[in-house]
């Protein structure tokens, strides 16, 4: 029996380092290829699969994540959840071969994508939708502080000691976390499912995965290769016909139907093309530096840690400010920032100033502060306690897509715009980072456009005090 703590402090930390862990190991991992490729005799290219396998098995999982936690339970799912990542880190670190590494890589996929959806749920359910504007300033700090983080702490690691200490330092972690959530975590249950919806969740778990690989791979293997092509087209068809399945079934796998609640649908588009842009900023950023400017790799990293501050500071000010001026004011002028940033960043050349790149990072950090929580919080206004964990799951799918995609925009709009392409040697000229910068400022604008037109005024009034004691005045 859990031991009684306050669960407004129990989630929390559940959710921190569970975002934290999941986040840590994907960027960690990319650092670790070249050794990895070292220890197995292998050139880092071959090493594909070890990082695409882990999003596409978090496609898989995702589809069931709602179900599973809303049959077993938020707690039970969670732990389990956690003993599988946690166990499957430490098998990556004892691999003796490619084969046994993305095995256990695609393994802690699969965890991570109960994980992700099932903790978010827990978070919806434990605070009202006035408590959870104000835990948001906390909960960001994992998202932002871990991809500036992991690139260090990986490559320390490397060094000094050896790639399967990347994933090693998992295991300690997460042991403490699983003590932890035996002896405090409560069970969380608002609703129990039905039977499991078996063909709509083979449909969208393999258009989700189908989908994910397609995007992953396309700027590596090109975007008419036969495997890609298959993903795309295959996982577009999958998740069609998932829609026409799920729309038709009294307990879906996927609650597509959640979407025709228009803030719901307004908060998840504006976030899929707002994290389109920033993602893809991201993934620029060190490109540019590196590859454009020649940097070296660690002035990379120190220079894109500085967003990570200026989210931070912002969300520090959006927390009171959500109530009062609502999340469509709130997005709309974050993503115009962005859009701003990013057409300063196309104005960038070899001849600009690193405190130059520094401060325009910061900026963006900043403009996007405002986005993050209130089209997450926001999106929950309309739900009901029993879809809690169907919405959160859609939030997690959007989100992953757009992270996904992202990488493949920005690489697209460089290849197309570098006049010797992208093969495995090829460096773009800085006139094509400028052009893929602006691109994303496009992509952004037209998310702010969007954003404007989002009715908040429910979300406002749930935000309010009056409204922080109960979600269902929420519901009506």
């Amino acid at each position: 029996m859990p031991v009684r703590l306050d669960q407004r402090i129990v989630v929390p930390v559940v959710c921190v380092i569970t975002a934290f862990m999941s986040i840590v190991d994907g960027a960690g991992t990319t650092v670790a290829l070249p050794s990895i490729g070292r220890d197995f005799g292998l050139a880092t290219a071959g090493l594909d699969a070890v990082v695409v396998v882990y999003p596409v098995c978090v496609g898989l999982a995702v589809p069931v994540s709602a179900w599973l936690g809303d049959r077993f339970g938020g707690r039970r799912t969670v732990l389990v959840s956690f003993a599988v990542f946690t166990a499957a880190s430490g098998l990556c670190g004892l691999a003796g071969s490619l084969g046994e590494l993305v095995l256990w890589r695609a393994l802690q996929g699969l965890a991570a994508g109960i994980l992700l959806p099932v903790t978010g749920a827990l978070l919806y359910r434990t605070f009202s939708l006035a408590e959870q504007v104000k835990v948001s300033r906390y909960m960001i700090i994992p998202q932002q502080v871990a991809p500036a983080l992991a690139p260090m702490g990986a490559g320390w690691l490397v060094d000094n000691m050896t790639w399967r200490w990347v994933f090693y330092a998992n295991v300690p972690i997460g042991v403490a976390v699983l003590v932890f959530g035996l002896v405090f975590l409560e069970e969380h249950r608002d609703h129990v499912p039905g039977r499991l919806d078996v063909p709509g969740l083979v449909l969208t778990a393999f258009g989700t995965a189908g989908l994910m690989f397609g995007v992953s791979e396309g700027a590596e293997a090109g975007w008419g290769s036969v495997p890609v092509l298959l993903g795309l087209v295959g996982g577009a068809l999958l998740l069609t016909a998932a829609v026409a399945v799920e729309l038709r079934v009294p307990e879906p796998a996927l609650k597509f139907r959640l979407f025709t609640d228009r803030l719901f649908r307004d908060t998840n588009v504006t976030a899929f093309l707002g994290f389109l842009a920033f993602m893809g900023a991201m993934f620029l950023g060190p490109l540019f530096l590196q590859q454009g400017l020649g940097l070296s790799a660690w002035e990379s990293g120190s220079s894109t840690f500085a967003e990570a501050l200026g989210v931070l500071l912002t969300m520090q000010l959006v927390t009171p400010l959500y109530a009062r001026i609502g999340p469509r004011r709130l997005a709309g002028y974050g993503l115009l920032g962005v859009a701003l940033v990013l057409v300063a960043f196309s104005r960038l050349d070899a001849d600009s100033s690193l405190w130059t790149f520094r401060g325009l990072m910061f900026l963006l950090g900043a403009a996007m502060g405002g986005v993050f929580m209130p089209t997450t919080v926001a999106s929950f206004t309309g739900i009901g306690r029993a879809d809690v964990s169907h919405a959160s799951t859609l939030n997690t799918v959007v989100r992953q897509a757009a992270g996904a995609a992202a990488p493949a925009v920005a690489i697209a709009v460089l290849a197309s715009a570098s006049a010797v392409g992208m093969g495995a040697e090829a460096r773009p000229p800085v006139s094509a980072f400028q052009d893929a910068y602006l691109v994303l400022a496009g992509v952004a604008a037209v998310a702010a456009a969007f954003a404007f037109t989002m009715p908040d005024r429910a979300a406002r009034a749930a935000a309010s005090v009056r409204g922080a004691g109960a979600r269902e005045s929420v519901d009506a």
